[in-house]
């Protein structure tokens, strides 16, 4: 099968896929096609304190599993912090050129490698609002890379992940879902900005009140007590993106 087929199929597999149990078979089976042993399509979260909200889908080795959750390195892991760098796919031995690798980075490879985890391949997948996640693929210690499969892994991961995403629910439409009218998304992206009620309603040219009704308004339709959960809620649902945060 061509490469692209690879990927066609895989594709149209992730489409029609209805549980969870499908989507594994279907990356266990376009693994092997890539030449990859095991794979991993996860969120970077503390998987022992989130439980079943964080899409957690692999066939790593039992021994690694064990240690790495006894040992919480979800929140440590090199490979999870180097995709936060790029949105673009990245082999393991090249994480050196993204950013340093410490002495326990290092060290937390070579215990993988001590329970059979050899390089791999790691496709990244983060959306603002949303916890970050990735696709990886990997092999045994020693085992070549399949460079030739790499674009494929590139695209199956990213069809995986957002296959998941639907599965899990990670951001459910709903028509239902409270949304910030034009109004109330200035005053709260300029209160996010870390502007009073009194300088936003110059910004605007509102009245101090009016500002502060607003906000009120937004904390109603979110259920929250507070103005930092309103920027929170809406940064998850995607009324706010972090670039509305950005220096002005």
């Amino acid at each position: 099968m061509s490469r692209l087929a690879i990927a066609d199929a895989f594709s149209q597999l992730t489409r029609a896929a209805t549980t969870s149990d499908e989507l594994y078979a279907a990356l266990l089976d376009v693994s092997i096609s890539m030449g990859f042993a095991f794979f991993a399509l996860i969120h970077h979260a503390d998987i022992l304190l989130v439980g079943g909200k964080a899409i957690r889908l692999h066939n790593y080795p039992a021994d690694w599993v064990e240690y790495y959750d006894a040992n919480a390195l979800g929140l440590v892991d090199p490979v999870h912090r180097a995709s936060h760098m790029t949105n673009e796919g990245f082999v393991w031995s090249n994480i050196a050129g993204l950013m340093p690798l410490t002495a326990n980075d290092n060290r937390m490879f070579e215990l993988g490698a001590a329970k059979g985890l050899g390089n791999g391949y790691t496709v990244p997948n983060n959306i603002p609002g949303e916890p970050m996640g990735s696709c990886t693929f990997a092999n045994g210690v020693g085992v070549a890379m399949p460079v030739d499969m790499l674009p494929v892994a590139q695209l199956v991961g990213l069809a995986a992940f957002q296959c998941a995403r639907r599965l899990w629910e990670i951001r459910p439409i709903s028509t239902g879902k409270p949304r910030l009218t034009g109004r109330q998304r200035e005053i709260v992206v300029w209160g996010g900005r870390g502007k009073s009620d009194w300088d936003t309603s110059r910004i605007l040219d509102l009245k101090e009140d009016t500002v502060a009704r607003h906000f009120k308004d937004a904390r109603k339709k979110y259920g929250v007590g507070k103005r930092i959960l309103v920027i929170i809620h809406a940064l998850r649902d995607g009324t706010l993106s972090f670039l509305d945060f950005e220096p002005y």
